[in-house]
């Protein structure tokens, strides 16, 4: 488990700008220490989880280490092999919706780290559910993979315009998704043994 961490690091776990952190720590709102001969901060685990505390930011990121992460499909089958293969990754946890509704729903109140959406839901397209989910600033560090059978080109490029980070084409490859999900989360693309 780790015990200090950049202000970058601090940033994602808290879900704020890397620059709200360095302002907090600078006020003295933050506590930590620099690193004797430069200008980097660090800040200790106990001091960022009381920060969060005090600031009522939630602190499960922290405490589980793990990133979160809202699978939205409606196709059973491919919902549990997909959360058991990301569970078992270890380095995720996985939260399950079956239409935009509900994912519209969870993504207010479990602030995943990122979100793999399916395009074809039975209620609200998946196109709708991103310029949703874009329309809330305090959703803006979410990321989001689009997941849809269908792939004419120009159909991709609405879902990036509409605020989509990412494209996969079911079948897909749970590793490549994976590692899609690395890039954009800033972790290490292979699992760490």
């Amino acid at each position: 488990m780790k015990t200090v961490f950049t202000t970058g690091e601090a940033a994602k776990i808290c879900k704020v700008s890397q620059q709200t952190i360095i302002r907090c720590f600078d006020n003295g709102q933050l506590k930590g220490f620099r690193v004797p001969g430069s200008k980097f901060r660090r800040i200790p685990r106990e001091s960022l989880y009381r920060f969060m505390r005090d600031n009522q930011i939630p602190t499960d990121a922290l405490e589980s280490g793990k990133r979160k992460v809202l699978l939205v499909d409606d196709d059973a089958e491919l919902v549990e092999v997909t959360a058991r293969l990301l569970e078992d990754d270890g380095r995720f946890e996985v939260k399950i919706a079956a239409n935009g509704f509900d994912a519209g729903m969870m993504v207010k109140e479990y602030r995943p780290d990122i979100m793999l959406l399916d395009v074809m839901l039975p209620d609200i397209n998946g196109k709708e559910v991103c310029m949703r989910v874009r329309s809330d600033a305090s959703l803006e560090e979410v990321r989001i993979i689009c997941i849809s059978g269908m792939v004419e080109d120009d159909k991709i490029q609405e879902l990036r315009l509409a605020g989509a980070d990412d494209f996969e084409r079911k079948p897909f490859d749970v590793e490549i998704l994976i590692d899609k999900m690395c890039r954009l989360l800033d972790m290490e693309t292979a699992a760490v043994a």
